[in-house]
């Protein structure tokens, strides 16, 4: 039981409870004793005092009487006197003889002494004065009520130590209960997670507590592990099914090639398809691989502020011959405040989207690339007046290996949208695709806050 941690809690607040309780009680007791014994000594000087004063004014016989007088005071049980004369004869008191050694005048001691009205020997706190004629004083306090008070304290402190155990005891076991068993429920998730079942998430009390946001926090991070299965399964599905047919493609051309009946131009056309089967193929790796490193997070450790509207311009300028080609014309306006973010891949994005709105844009159209900034979030939008994109599709369309070919008559990866947006997650952004009416307008928003 000691190796289960529920046990151990429990111990330990018991424990816990119990030294608390027992520092609190010595505390209490040392506290108790010593006002206890400072007016016992109070008490037993003022006494001296009193017997000195009557000793002066009715000489040895009244304080003798005083002494008896006090002796019979039901009050005074615990008292002790002792007058004697210079020799150490007993003239009045409850004690059979003076204390060999006890020097007059010496000051407070510890006495085990047989009192005159008693049976035993009893423990005496006392203190002694030598009087006018030399005469001896002696005036304490029987430490019985003493005894008696330390008993009632021990009965009192035993009682208030059990209750404190078992106190202690309820209270581990309430905040084992609490803590443990909201353990328990990750515990099951992270399991039912390990063997499968993605679907799972951790309760969520509302109590706003810590173990309710860490149960946030964990179901934060199994929706994320969940995506990125569910993006792994599409992935590796969509890319078993894109790579079949250019590696078929490519194993049937190089079969050909070795056919003996070949002439030198078809070998050089087929060489020339392969080479571009080939790059195909590479491109489809290399896009796979960026957009994994983006989705990885590399690239944050090179964030820097970035100058939207240079780099926009900077690509505008890249294609705008390719555009004067097919006679469209690229046009920039806006501007934005600079980002927290990685130059290269931001450069890459942007000219992932005006590389697809040029293969879609119409001759003597326009493709327009806005920058904006509103509520803290810059913008950075390219828009074509090609074909455009059905509105059922437009969330399909950034997806991994998702070519809509009824709408986008040219063959491609299907990679370049889906490696814009998860450059624009590794920013803190999004991509958002939507109808330009007609056309295509692909807009990519990003946090303005330094990102850490």
């Amino acid at each position: 039981m000691l190796r289960n941690s529920r046990t151990r809690l429990m111990l330990a607040s018991s424990l816990f409870g119990a030294g608390a309780t027992a520092l609190v009680l010595g505390l209490f007791y040392w506290a108790a004793y010593a006002i206890f014994e400072a007016e016992t000594r109070e008490v037993v000087n003022a006494e001296l005092t009193g017997l000195a004063d009557e000793y002066q004014t009715l000489g040895v016989l009244g304080l003798a009487r005083a002494i008896e007088r006090r002796l019979e005071n039901a009050e005074e049980r615990d008292a002790v006197y002792l007058l004697t004369d210079a020799y150490g004869r007993t003239i009045a008191g409850n004690l059979g003889s003076w204390p060999p050694t006890v020097v007059p005048g010496s000051g407070w001691v510890e006495l085990e002494l047989f009192r005159t009205d008693g049976r035993q020997s009893v423990q005496v706190s006392a203190a002694s004065i030598r009087l006018q004629n030399s005469e001896r004083l002696l005036v304490g306090r029987d430490s019985a009520g003493r005894a008696r008070f330390e008993q009632a304290l021990f009965q009192a402190a035993g009682l208030a130590l059990v209750a404190s155990i078992v106190l202690s005891l309820l209270t581990g076991w309430l905040l084992s209960r609490l803590v443990f068993n909201r353990i328990a429920e990750i515990s099951q998730t992270a399991d039912d997670i390990a063997s499968g079942d993605l679907s799972g998430r951790v309760p969520i009390r509302g109590s706003d507590d810590e173990l309710d946001r860490l149960s946030a926090t964990l179901n934060t991070m199994f929706d994320r592990i969940e995506a990125l299965i569910g993006n792994l399964r599409t992935t590796t599905d969509s890319l078993a099914h894109d790579l079949r047919s250019p590696l078929t493609r490519l194993q049937t051309q190089v079969e050909r090639l070795n056919a003996a009946d070949m002439t030198d131009q078809e070998r050089h056309d087929l060489t020339l398809k392969m080479q571009n089967e080939t790059n195909h193929l590479l491109g489809i790796f290399a896009a796979m691989t960026e957009i994994s490193r983006a989705e990885a997070g590399v690239g944050r450790a090179n964030f820097e502020w970035v100058d939207l509207l240079s780099v926009v311009q900077g690509i505008a300028e890249l294609y705008e011959p390719v555009a004067l080609e097919r006679d469209v014309h690229i046009q920039t306006t806006g501007a934005a405040q600079p980002i927290q973010g990685n130059p290269a891949l931001l450069a890459q994005a942007f000219s992932n989207l005006v590389e697809n709105a040029l293969r879609y844009a119409p001759p003597g159209s326009e493709i327009s690339i806005v920058l904006q900034e509103t509520g803290g979030m810059a913008s950075v939008s390219v828009s074509d007046k090609g074909p455009g994109i059905p509105d059922k599709d437009l969330t399909r369309a950034i997806e991994r290996f998702v070519t809509l070919d009824d709408s986008r008559a040219d063959r491609g990866t299907g990679l370049g949208l889906a490696l814009v947006s998860a450059i624009a997650h590794l920013h803190h952004g999004h991509l958002r695709l939507a109808n330009n009416d007609p056309g295509l307008k692909a807009e990519m928003r990003f946090s303005q806050t330094k990102q850490a």
